[in-house]
């Protein structure tokens, strides 16, 4: 018992070999049971979208458990403080623990509630959150080693539809249903006031959201995911990361950033549940696994808006100057293309913990102000840039860089000239100036 102790690495290489054996004679077996009908099906773009759903969802739902622990050790990071470490092999057990401690609580349903609608609440901001990946281009296309060079290729991606933007958008937008739900069915006053505050900061952001992703819709002229990812392959001045969206419209990928962070409610926008001011806000009277679906949500959602981002302007599954990765059909470059998306995506994951964990949390006015008065004004700019650029046939590289550059200095003297200190106080109230108030 000592020796397992004291070496629980040697503990985990155990358990992955009893509960991995199996597992791995059990796909043997049947391999070579049905191995035909297996390279069958798997041939077909039906059947292969199927696998493919059910491999990315087990992906992303393990990727949620462990985003957890990784924002917890970033922020034990960046707090100059040690993060979770006890529970297994430098805490890579404590998301297991976690999940433990979540399903063991009690389940509490407060009395006069909408007991309907409080239990639909958490659910369906769940599965919101998590079927907007369907149509994410994960590898680019490729060939299984069975089939003919003149076959069809297969496409790495779950739905290849006309509309693919449209659909992401109309489903990520359906989240606000779940947190405004939530805090009206609860009866509480802090819930109320948080779902509100969703409802209004969710849709006020999705409109700048919506302005970016049209701006990546001029560039490429197509819905497509896949298609937006394919027009950014090309080579811009000998380079192809040049040709990558962002170098073409950097204000429209931090804007689409912003945004991300905002209707996924991660800090420095997480007014809608605000301890200080709202206790827990839309999910307070929630516990037990509830509760942990809006967790889990708020982490699949920051998911899947990376992997959208990545997709719109930084080139997706595309790696510059690897035209083996980039262009062979091959099993082997479709899993690097994969592990490359991935690896972005991480990346931007990343970015917004470090975010959450450095800027402070802006009050209602000052989210709501940046939102109408500054990034929708800005965006409606970007897209109208863009027209102009279409319309008058220039040169997309420099004039579209050349937008931005006159945006943003624009933007900074406007902000400069502007008078008066940001307090919240509305201009109309009239301000004690001089007058003393007595207390009994």
């Amino acid at each position: 018992m000592n020796f397992f102790k004291a070496h629980p690495i040697f503990c985990v290489f155990c358990a992955l070999i009893l509960v991995g054996l199996p597992a791995l004679f059990a796909v043997a077996w049947a391999w070579a049971a049905w191995h035909e009908a297996i390279q069958q099906a798997m041939a077909d773009q039906l059947y292969f979208s199927v696998f493919l759903a059910v491999v990315v969802f087990g992906v992303i739902m393990g990727a949620v458990a462990y985003c957890i622990l990784l924002e917890r050790k970033i922020s034990a990071w960046i707090q100059d403080r040690y993060g979770p470490n006890r529970v297994g092999p430098c805490g890579l057990l404590q998301p297991i623990a976690d999940g433990l401690k979540f399903l063991l609580k009690e389940d509490i349903i407060p009395a006069n509630v909408d007991k309907a609608l409080f239990l639909l609440a958490p659910w369906m901001i769940f599965v919101v959150a998590l079927i907007g990946f369907a149509i994410i281009p994960w590898g680019g296309e490729f060939r299984w080693p069975w089939m003919a060079d003149d076959a069809e290729p297969l496409t790495a991606q779950v739905s290849s539809i006309d509309i693919g933007l449209l659909y992401l958008l109309a489903v990520s937008s359906l989240g606000v249903y779940g947190v405004v739900l939530g805090g009206w069915s609860s009866n509480n006053k802090y819930s109320f006031y948080g779902g509100m505050r969703a409802a209004a900061q969710m849709l006020s952001y999705e409109i700048p959201m919506g302005l970016c992703i049209l701006v990546a819709i001029l560039m490429s002229g197509q819905l497509r995911l896949e298609g937006i990812v394919a027009a950014q392959s090309a080579e811009l001045l000998g380079v192809s990361a040049l040709n990558w969206n962002v170098c073409y419209y950097p204000l429209a990928a931090l804007i689409l950033f912003i945004t991300a962070l905002a209707e996924a409610n991660r800090m420095p926008f997480d007014l809608a549940e605000s301890e200080q001011e709202l206790v827990g806000g839309y999910h307070t009277e929630y516990s037990a696994m509830k509760l942990a679906l809006f967790f889990l949500a708020e982490y699949a959602h920051m998911i899947t808006a990376s992997a959208f981002m990545v997709a719109l302007f930084f080139g997706g599954y595309l790696i510059p100057g690897w035209t083996w990765l980039n262009e062979d059909t091959g099993v082997a470059a479709m899993l690097c293309r994969m592990a490359v998306t991935a690896a972005k995506i991480f990346g931007f994951i990343v970015l917004m913990m470090v975010v959450r964990w450095t800027l402070p949390r802006f009050r209602f006015d000052q989210l709501m102000r940046l939102g109408w008065k500054w990034l929708v004004p800005i965006s409606m700019i970007l897209v109208a840039a863009q027209t102009v650029i279409i319309y008058a046939d220039w040169p997309r590289w420099p004039a579209a860089l050349a937008a931005n550059v006159l945006i943003f200095l624009a933007a900074g003297f406007f902000a400069a000239a502007r008078d008066g200190k940001i307090t919240g106080r509305q201009s109309s109230l009239r301000r004690r100036t001089g007058v003393s108030v007595q207390r009994a």
